[in-house]
């Protein structure tokens, strides 16, 4: 039988070990065929090793998780995204479908979930772990209650939440343009489409928005 090739994406080696652990005592007929640090490193790595899966976290320097999920789903359709994270907002999941991602569970439970969710996304059927759908539901009950609510930051981009998340923690523009390869002055334009769209007024305003909103953590 032919193995399923597993690529694990944490900018933290310790993550990035356990998860491995993980796969290497579930008795499956997998195997861990590359780790990448980073959003860039991981598309590089998909591109070259062709995963049939790849475990992938949210919140990474350089590119985010999203950001990759949506290049690998786009340049390897054959791949499956497993998102890995901490963060169990309703808007994150969205995120992660709309970028292409197959599953998603916390990192708390991929002890007693990772198995599961690799079988699940190997065979193309979508995984949550119980807490995240619970988050989804919740939401979405929230919605039937309030029809005209609105999920915090729906209205933002990714490249915008991408630019969010960067000002929450501190960069300014000069350094955001460099992480993200574009000028000052879209930067400068995503800034103000930003504050225009959350209707806020300050960088603190921005930030504890994005602290609340699982954009950055505290």
């Amino acid at each position: 039988m032919k193995k399923t090739r597993i690529l694990l994406v944490d900018d933290h080696q310790v993550v990035r070990w356990g998860v491995a652990a993980v796969i290497a005592d579930s008795a499956q007929d997998w195997e861990v065929c590359g780790e990448a640090s980073n959003g860039r490193e991981a598309i590089s790595a998909a591109a070259t090793l062709k995963p049939d899966v790849v475990v992938m976290d949210i919140s990474m320097p350089d590119m985010n998780g999203l950001e990759a999920t949506r290049e690998i789903r786009r340049e390897n359709p054959d791949t499956e995204v497993l998102i890995l994270s901490v963060h169990e907002s309703e808007q994150m999941v969205h995120d992660v479908l709309a970028a292409g991602a197959r599953g998603y569970i916390l990192k708390r439970d991929a002890g007693t979930e990772l198995v599961a969710a690799l079988l699940a996304v190997r065979d193309h059927k979508l995984f949550f772990t119980s807490k995240v759908a619970e988050v989804v539901l919740g939401g979405y009950l929230g919605r039937k209650v309030e029809t005209t609510a609105e999920v915090p930051g729906g209205r933002l981009s990714s490249r915008e939440r991408e630019v969010l998340k960067l000002v929450a923690e501190g960069k300014v523009n000069k350094e955001i343009a460099q992480i993200l390869e574009i000028s000052i002055k879209t930067v400068e334009s995503h800034r103000a489409h930003i504050m225009q769209k959350l209707e806020l007024h300050s960088v603190t305003e921005l930030v504890r928005y994005a602290v609340r909103n699982n954009i950055v953590e505290c």
